[in-house]
């Protein structure tokens, strides 16, 4: 199995190179990158021991949050100082709060997150990748609304470490 940090580690490696594309297979895994441009950016394929896939929920414009001027200048500071650390999106997918469409989102906005508290789940290929917090802290902010889209390197999450 990959670990987020070796599948970072490689797209790092992939766009620093020449290479177009890399395919690697272990243990039943495979992972494919392809450079930007090509249809599929990232593609981690394997057979899903539960089935939880909720229906993605439809987001329009207006679900786009704004945010007050003086806050945003707060956060850019807090960040500008170290306080704030950004929790990013590993992949292309679709970002949910919760496992399940019944069940509590695993963390809002006051919560408490150790490196390993479980933030949300990134679907891409039918796969449910669970995304770690990977520092202690306080969440902040959500940045993104339950069933949208995430590119990689998109913030999902403000944390006051």
């Amino acid at each position: 199995m990959f670990k987020l940090s070796e599948i970072k580690e490689l797209i790092r490696l992939v766009d620093q190179s020449n290479l177009q594309e890399l395919e690697i297979q272990n243990e039943g895994y495979k992972l494919y990158l392809k450079k930007p441009g090509v249809t599929e950016s990232l593609l981690v394929t394997h057979t899903p021991a539960y089935q939880a896939a909720p229906a993605p929920a439809a987001v329009s414009a207006e679900a786009v949050r704004s945010e007050p001027a003086q806050e945003k200048e707060s956060q850019a500071k807090q960040e500008e100082e170290g306080q704030l650390h950004r929790i990013v999106s590993p992949m292309v997918g679709t970002y949910y709060y919760a496992p399940t469409p019944d069940a509590p989102p695993f963390v809002k906005a006051g919560d408490r997150v150790t490196e390993k508290t479980v933030v949300c789940i990134v679907e891409a290929m039918k796969l449910m990748n669970e995304i770690e917090a990977e520092v202690k802290g306080e969440i902040v902010q959500v940045l993104v609304e339950n069933g949208q889209l995430v590119e990689y390197g998109q913030p999902l999450f403000l944390v006051r470490v």
